[in-house]
């Protein structure tokens, strides 16, 4: 059996260890079968599936989603340079967080003794309380 793609294809199982999207063909195989991943919008359920170039992975792995353009396809595992040759990255950026806004002393939620005020300036005649 022959590691190199046959006519511009490989196996999605492969192409995801090669990658270097999974450590080993099993987890790929599991990831693939599982439906977390998509060809060009369809769901995968089968290892087997192959891909070409040009092709768009949509892999969600470790509550995250990338999105992988097919570029190039390899014999083995190799390092993360070659690895990372094999596909384009197109996984929009991160959505900044908004940061929670903070409160300065005496200002947010009106203390008891604010309200006190407040009702002190609203009807004077409760200054006995």
């Amino acid at each position: 059996m022959s590691e190199e793609p046959v006519s511009g294809r490989q196996r999605i199982d492969k192409w995801l260890v090669y990658a270097r999207v999974v450590k080993t063909r099993t987890l790929g195989q599991a990831l693939a079968a599982s439906g977390h991943v998509r060809l060009n919008g369809r769901k995968v359920d089968d290892p087997a599936q192959p891909v070409k170039a040009g092709d768009v992975l949509t892999i969600g792995l470790h509550n995250k989603v990338r999105v992988l353009k097919v570029l190039d396809f390899a014999a083995r595992r190799g390092s993360f340079s070659v690895a990372s040759g094999l596909y384009e990255d197109l996984t929009p950026p991160p959505v900044a967080e908004v940061a929670a806004p903070t409160v300065d002393a005496g200002e947010g939620r009106p203390t008891k003794r604010d309200r006190r005020r407040f009702e002190r300036l609203v009807d004077p005649d409760q200054s006995d309380r």
